[in-house]
């Protein structure tokens, strides 16, 4: 019944958001070719970290007229460049956009655009193909179905460092077997990329490298090749060794390391050979400690620095790295992993993009299904981050069943568990629907709910306030929550008030209540609770201006005159005297406290 219930809601949503994003398609018809250049130039800006709209404008049919633009010779080489950029944004969004692309025939769009002279329109077309070949869904076969286009590849090779690097990246993810090594070995491949590891790009050095561990892998022809192969006067195997220095980015030891492995089984090189057998050794079998290293080290360097954040992020490879290192057998290796992923997870710029790329939600989930403490402490708190409202990510864990999951983590004896459970919760909350709302309090259940409120450590504490203030949000929400769950939540408003917490935590509370006195039917839970009314009137006289504040807010929801009712309660706190604290406030000194006492007593005016 509830997914019958939910799809005709997200149809709707669905096509109100499709209905928004028209206007970029509509503008690529537009027979003014300049505006079709700077429309195709907004739908760039539009579409970058965000997953919704780009799907949305393949359903809207931007695929085909933007597949029709670049393949026109009457189009500019800039809107032509444009369009292929837009493309390629559009392909590192879900599988399912990858899977809309290939239906509409890009690859031989894409391929057909190498042949023109244009460098950066070329290197535009290559970088989308890149990103469609490194795609699951995209069947290698697709690169290898023209016999023109792997020579035609070779000969690209030259052109700059981006064709260098785009091509070879190409090459290593489609070569899956003994036909396609062949058939690249036969163009030349050796040749064309052996000496693209001395460049100085160090991206088109690893792309090139991790082509030769995929062109040796079982594969004894090319590995015999390779030993004998010069690089600038220089035998290939000794570069192999000169990457494997401690100087070197894992990433590359680890590759040349399965690049001389291979010409070991081979036979090219000697498995005594004294040149390599003791870095081989010690590399392979530390290989886990290597990577526990590599990922501590990230995650102390993004810590605080949001610019070194990105660059870490941009490092070739390295998400899928911190996604496979989740699953890895080592706990340490997998806490090191969570690690540097939490750190990076500050970054409200990457979890709009990189960690919704890369979904890194699915593999978090499974750590925090089964892992020890130590664990679950960081995956959780990283979660957290991944449940911020303006997260893309929060909508898929919502739907893979996280609550219960951060419910249950709210009863562990480990505090720092009680407190991201209980904060992730919050974030979840925070502009939910009602239903999730409903959700969170049905897995807390009013029992928990009143623990966490009885906490020892305040800061469980404040997160459940936090909570319980983001569920009191929203006229509807407040009265159907307070029906519901009323007498509790003010019954624990009361404690709270009543006992020795400090500053924050009452001023807290106090918000609470004012998010009660905002709702329709809710507010009379507190004009018909005479030692509330008391509370409020207290703190409004309090020492503390944060206090004063946040009772004035309650009290301003309560008498605010263009509400049913409203006269009956202004009469009611007329009588117990907030109306003369009121004017007492007006004269205050805090510019804050003397406008909120001023509106105030407006309402009553008015």
């Amino acid at each position: 019944m509830a997914c019958v219930l939910e799809t005709p809601l997200r149809m709707s949503v669905l096509s109100e958001v499709t209905a928004s994003s028209r206007h970029y398609v509509d503008r690529l018809f537009d027979p003014d070719p300049q505006k079709v250049l700077q429309g195709v130039i907004d739908m760039k800006n539009a579409v970058i970290g965000n997953n919704k709209q780009k799907a949305n404008l393949i359903v809207l049919g931007a695929v085909p007229r933007l597949l029709y633009l670049l393949q026109q010779e009457t189009s500019s080489t800039e809107l032509r460049t444009e369009c292929a950029v837009v493309l390629g944004s559009l392909a590192m969004g879900t599988e399912n956009n990858v899977k809309s692309l290939l239906d509409c025939h890009i690859i031989p769009a894409l391929l057909q655009g190498l042949l023109s002279p244009e460098l950066k329109f070329i290197e535009a077309c290559l970088r989308c193909l890149r990103t469609i070949f490194t795609s699951p869904v995209t069947p290698e076969e697709l690169l290898y179905t023209d016999a023109t286009v792997i020579p035609h590849l070779m000969a690209l090779l030259s052109r700059s460092r981006y064709t260098q690097e785009y091509i070879c990246q190409i090459f290593s993810h489609c070569c899956k077997g003994p036909d396609h090594q062949t058939i690249l070995f036969n163009h030349g491949a050796v040749q064309n990329i052996a000496h693209l590891l001395s460049s100085t790009s160090y991206k088109v050095r690893m792309q090139a490298l991790k082509c030769f561990s995929v062109l040796a892998f079982e594969n004894p022809q090319v590995s015999m090749t390779l030993v004998n192969v010069l690089v600038d006067g220089e035998l290939l195997p000794q570069i192999f060794v000169k990457m494997l220095q401690r100087d070197k980015p894992i990433e590359m030891q680890l590759t040349s390391a399965k690049c001389l492995t291979y010409m070991c089984r081979a036979g090219g090189i000697q498995t005594d050979d004294n040149c390599i057998v003791l870095k081989l050794d010690h590399d392979l079998k530390h290989a886990h400690e290597l990577r526990q290293a590599a990922f501590k080290l990230y995650a102390s360097l993004g810590a605080n620095d949001e610019d070194i954040r990105k660059k870490i992020i941009e490092t070739e490879n390295m998400m899928d790295r911190i996604v496979n290192g989740l699953s890895e057998s080592s706990i340490k290796v997998r806490l090191s992993a969570v690690r540097c992923l939490h750190s990076l997870s500050r970054s409200v710029q990457q979890l709009r993009t990189s960690f919704q790329d890369h979904a890194v939600w699915k593999p978090l989930m499974k750590v925090l299904q089964n892992a020890p403490d130590e664990v679950l402490v960081v995956a959780s708190s990283t979660l957290c981050n991944l449940l911020l409202e303006f997260s893309p990510s929060k909508e898929p864990i919502l739907e893979s069943g996280a609550i219960e999951l951060l419910c249950s983590l709210t009863q562990s004896e480990n505090l720092a568990l009680r407190v991201n459970g209980i904060w992730a919760l919050m974030n979840m909350a925070f502009q939910a629907e009602q239903k999730i709302k409903a959700d969170i309090l049905q897995g807390l259940s009013t029992e928990q709910l009143f623990q966490l409120l009885s906490d020892s450590d305040v800061n469980v504490l404040m997160k459940t306030l936090g909570l319980l203030r983001n569920l009191l949000s929203t006229r509807p929400h407040i009265d159907q929550i307070m029906s519901t769950h009323g007498k509790q939540i003010m019954q624990a408003v009361t404690l709270i008030l009543e006992g020795e917490h400090n500053i924050e935590v009452k001023e807290q509370t106090l918000c609470i209540l004012a998010n009660i006195a905002d709702g329709t039917t809710a507010k009379e839970l507190i004009m018909t609770n005479d030692d509330i009314l008391q509370k409020i009137k207290y703190y409004m006289s309090h020492s503390n201006a944060k206090l004063q504040l946040a009772a004035m807010f309650c009290i301003s929801n309560l008498i605010w005159n263009e509400e049913e009712g409203s006269q009956e309660r202004q009469d009611k706190l007329r009588d117990i005297g907030i109306v003369d604290i009121l004017h007492k406030l007006s004269q205050s000194s805090d510019p804050n406290l003397c406008d909120k006492a001023k509106t105030a007593l407006q309402q009553y005016l008015a």
